[in-house]
């Protein structure tokens, strides 16, 4: 496809690009937009002329983006989160306001559950213009940081340890360490079928998972740790978990320490490049901090075990 000579695309070219892709097909894009058809059509031809790229496979099914399609309606999230970002943070430094505005979060179950809550009260209180969007996505794949790369998230809470995605920071908060779970009370925990599930041992974990040679294959695979809990809470096995997902563990469970070379995730957050220094984002990123668990120790393997010891006790 030739490209032209002017490949701007206008902030309402990405506005449909991104209507297509969220709707699934120009015919539903145009009633989202309140437009018509032909010109969502005329649209999407126009950037991909400028682009010089197909970007959406049309068939009777709808209209899907191709992979050339995916990558420019994230680069098109971005950028018109970015426009919203600059009128907002102008106006407010006219007025000589507090950050305000739309913040979207993306964060995997357990640290929603044990870090969101607190972090969200303290963003409030300090700035309760900003409007914090939330949504609980499972760190498989690309997770949480992949939010942010999709233009779908300003900022993940996040397992860090893989390559991010081009155009993405990050920051480290706290080390979390794992521990072994299993029905309180049962004499030879290590001999129990192994409860797991998707999210469990990423690449943090795996060499040591492999190194040990009492862990028997998952017998009973689940969909998230709430479940797995509940699995180990009803008898049926034992898991390895970290410690974020052991909070609020109950009486029917007890949780051992797996020595001084257990395996341990860093939790951090990840946000883009072109947002980290948006007024948002920064004032998240300080009640995220002060949130996290300190100690007064540089190491974070320290805050991580004093996570674990503020959540619920370890037993040897």
């Amino acid at each position: 496809m030739a490209r032209t000579r002017d490949s701007d695309l206008a902030p309402h070219e990405l506005r449909v690009l991104v209507a297509v892709a969220d709707a699934g097909g120009f015919s539903a894009a145009a009633e989202a937009l309140g437009v018509t058809q032909s010109a969502v059509s005329h649209s999407v031809r126009g950037s991909e002329r400028k682009i010089g790229a197909v970007l959406f496979d049309r068939g009777r099914a709808g209209a899907h983006p191709t992979p050339a399609g995916d990558r420019a309606v994230a680069h098109a999230r971005r950028i018109l989160r970015l426009l919203d970002v600059l009128t907002v943070e102008a106006r407010g430094a006219a007025r000589s306001d507090v950050p305000q505005g739309p913040l979207r979060i993306a964060a995997f179950r357990s640290a929603a559950l044990q870090l969101l809550p607190s972090v969200l009260r303290r963003l409030r209180a300090r700035h309760p213009g900003i409007e914090p969007q939330v949504r609980i996505v499972r760190e498989v794949g690309r997770g949480t940081a992949g939010e942010v790369a999709d233009g779908k998230a300003d900022i993940a809470i996040s397992t860090l340890g893989g390559p991010l995605p081009p155009g993405l920071v990050a920051g480290g908060l706290f080390e979390e360490p794992y521990a072994l779970v299993h029905p309180t009370g049962h004499p030879a925990p290590r001999s129990l079928p192994l409860v797991d599930w998707a999210e469990n041992c990423g690449s943090y974990s795996r060499d040591w998972w492999a190194a040990q040679d009492w862990i028997p294959k998952a017998s009973i695979e689940a969909e998230d740790d709430g479940a797995v809990l509940s699995l180990v809470s009803a008898g049926q096995g034992m898991a390895i978990m970290p410690a974020l997902s052991l909070a609020g563990a109950p009486d029917s469970v007890e949780i051992a320490d797996l020595g001084p070379r257990r395996p341990t995730r860093r939790i951090g957050y990840v946000t883009g490049a072109e947002l980290a220094g948006s007024a948002v984002v920064r004032a998240f990123v300080r009640e995220l901090r002060a949130t996290a668990p300190q100690n007064g120790s540089a190491s974070p393997v320290a805050a991580g075990e004093a996570l674990v010891g503020r959540l619920r006790p370890v037993d040897s």
